[in-house]
């Protein structure tokens, strides 16, 4: 497996990590065993959750499944999402400290890798939430501190406050970011590139729909996430996008190759992604996602995908 530094200034991550939010979810404790094992075979190092996943219960099952597996992986957590994280106080340095404390608690580790803010905030400075997070990573509780969900004036304003109190700086951010999303190219990724951040798309396909098991007008397949979606009203992934996935199938079966492989692919070719991370609620996805990373699209395929989910789209 490929590793690559997260941003600049992050730590060395594999370039397809594990999602971990079916965790406690859509899987129980054995179930993510079995995930969490295969990814560790695999040679995927980067594990992403959060405070939020599965109620606490992704990070208390990640907590039980890793032993004395924890020292040789990168596990990255959020806090900013749980139901009294409102404006004004997930930014707050009391806060963050509760929150930090309680994901190293269930995790059963001593320090985070990588600590991020899920939202920002608006109603705090900035100085306040950097000077939070500085402290702990002075006191060995966190090693890297990261951004998600961010736009342009929060990533500008931290880069601003770290330069001036000398504080740490987000190392990396995640965003949404896939073939059939292609918005943060026209101001966020810049943002990212100026202020020294690598870039860790979520959804990168698009909740499964760039994985080839749905089909437009076929029946939706029994127990998959997005067809649990589909029964609420409108799926944003996929109805807006079946032709643009269409014709992504296509340029991708004519080359011998999957939907599944050229998201991967793609992404893993677009500049500053650090890692592609994809929740996984069995082993065997997680071989396609491992492998879907092997193939190098040429300059002509990257030109070709261009014409059909133009830059910034």
């Amino acid at each position: 497996m490929e590793t690559r530094a997260l941003g600049p200034n992050g730590p060395q991550v594999s370039l397809v990590g594990l999602g971990c939010n079916n965790f406690g979810w859509r899987i129980d404790l054995e179930n993510t065993r079995k995930v969490i094992d295969k990814a560790i075979d695999l040679g995927i190092t980067h594990f992403d959750t959060s405070d939020i996943y599965g109620n606490t219960k992704s990070e208390q099952m990640m907590g039980e499944v890793f032993g004395n597996r924890r020292k040789n992986v990168v596990i990255a957590t959020k806090w900013g999402r749980l139901p009294d994280a409102r404006h004004g106080l997930r930014g707050r340095r009391e806060y963050i400290r509760k929150c930090a404390e309680a994901s190293l608690k269930r995790l059963k580790t001593d320090y985070i890798d990588v600590y991020y803010m899920h939202e920002p905030d608006p109603e705090t400075p900035v100085d306040e939430t950097l000077g939070a997070l500085n402290e702990l990573i002075q006191e060995g509780k966190v090693r890297y501190i990261a951004a998600s969900n961010f736009l342009v004036p929060d990533i500008e304003a931290a880069a601003a406050s770290a330069k001036k109190n000398k504080t740490a700086m987000y190392v990396a951010a995640q965003e949404e970011y896939r073939l059939t999303e292609r918005g943060i190219e026209k101001s966020v990724v810049p943002a990212l590139k100026k202020d020294g951040l690598g870039l860790v798309p979520f959804f990168p396909l698009g909740g499964g729909a760039l994985t080839g098991k749905y089909r437009r007008d076929a029946e939706m397949p029994a127990g998959s996430r997005l067809t649990e979606v589909e029964k609420k009203g409108e799926n944003r992934f996929l109805d807006p996008h079946w032709d643009t996935i269409e014709k992504l199938t296509e340029f991708a079966e004519k080359r011998g190759h999957t939907i599944l492989e050229l998201a991967f692919s793609w992404l893993a070719q677009r500049p500053l992604v650090s890692s592609i991370i994809a929740g996984a609620t069995k082993p065997e996805q997680l071989e396609a996602n491992a492998k879907a990373v092997a193939w190098k699209l040429s300059p002509a395929d990257m030109a070709e995908v261009d014409k059909i989910v133009p830059p910034g789209k």
